[in-house]
């Protein structure tokens, strides 16, 4: 009977919560060579999948930290020369003028479905 060199002990059960800090330096670790996905998530209790996983957020750079996320500032003005922007078209009481940051503009009334509104301007920023 052959002697055991090696034994791993797989716990199972317990979920691990990893920082977002924690992911991209793990990412980073990996990208140091060849054929270091795997030596890197054995390292660290990881499968070569969520691993993977990972890298590919990092790479489309949704694997980021919460300090990244921001709001954009508001403007509110009814003279279109106070702000010095492009004349406004929602120049109509009760009308809301969004302009994303690649520069597309949505105009909605104010009473606009929420949820709608979301599902468009989702769709808009991902272009």
């Amino acid at each position: 009977m052959p002697k055991v060199s090696r034994l791993e002990v797989i716990e199972t059960g317990a979920r691990r919560r990893w920082t977002v800090e924690e992911k991209l330096r793990i990412v980073a670790e990996s990208e140091r060579g060849r054929r270091q996905v795997s030596a890197t998530a054995r390292c660290h209790g990881l499968s070569t999948s969520q691993l993977f996983t990972w890298r590919r957020l990092a790479r489309q750079g949704r694997l980021c930290t919460a300090e990244a996320v921001t709001f954009a500032p508001v403007v509110v003005s009814s003279d279109e020369a106070a702000n010095g922007s492009a004349p406004l078209l929602a120049t109509a009481p009760g009308r809301i003028e969004i302009v994303l940051a690649h520069g597309v503009r949505v105009i909605v009334a104010q009473d606009v479905d929420a949820a709608a509104l979301a599902r468009v301007l989702s769709v808009l920023d991902r272009r």
